[in-house]
């Protein structure tokens, strides 16, 4: 299994989110039950290209300090939804020979839906851990109904394996040792 963290850059991640301060906790949690059961951590990030202010040199482009990568841990950068737009994390994935992605990060409703549709249509098993995924209001929902509307209906039993906090930390523990 590898635990991808996506999205989680300083210019979106702040109390606009739903369930702010539950999704830094959670994900923080997660990442460090990952690293000490030797789980591998990858981070994507997004960039939108020169001059958006969301793009590497920017500080909104930087991974947000409370789930900051540690030495080593790879991260690759995309500029569409899908971190599979990126070709070198997709063929490093498949070098691996990785069939398990546990799915983390932002938004829910743009990168994180379009990254667990691609894995699931390229085979992977797709894990969602509630609480660590969170998006914004929109035009057409509130956040928490985004959130509830692909946690709840859209990825379960058809793309993702939606699972509790507590149920994904313990499915990364069992790769200790």
């Amino acid at each position: 299994m590898k635990l991808l963290v996506i999205d989680v850059q300083k210019g979106i991640t702040d109390e606009r989110l739903f369930e702010y301060e539950s999704f830094i906790k959670n994900t923080a949690n997660l990442i460090e039950t990952a690293r000490k059961n030797g789980v591998e951590v990858i981070y994507v990030v997004h960039d939108d290209g020169p001059g958006s202010g969301f793009t590497k040199g920017c500080e909104d482009f930087e991974i947000a300090d409370q789930i900051a990568p540690v030495e080593n841990e790879k991260i690759y950068t995309k500029t569409i939804n899908s971190s599979f737009g990126n070709s070198e994390f997709a063929e490093y994935l498949k070098q691996t020979g990785e069939k398990e992605l546990m799915i983390t990060g932002l938004q829910t409703n743009f990168c994180i839906d379009a990254t667990i549709k691609s894995a699931f249509e390229r085979g992977y098993k797709v894990i969602v851990p509630a609480g660590t995924n969170s998006t914004f209001d929109n035009d057409y929902m509130d956040a928490e109904t985004t959130y509830r509307y692909y946690n709840e209906m859209m990825w379960p039993k058809r793309f993702a394996e939606c699972v509790s906090i507590e149920k994904a930390a313990a499915m990364l523990k069992k790769y200790s040792g």
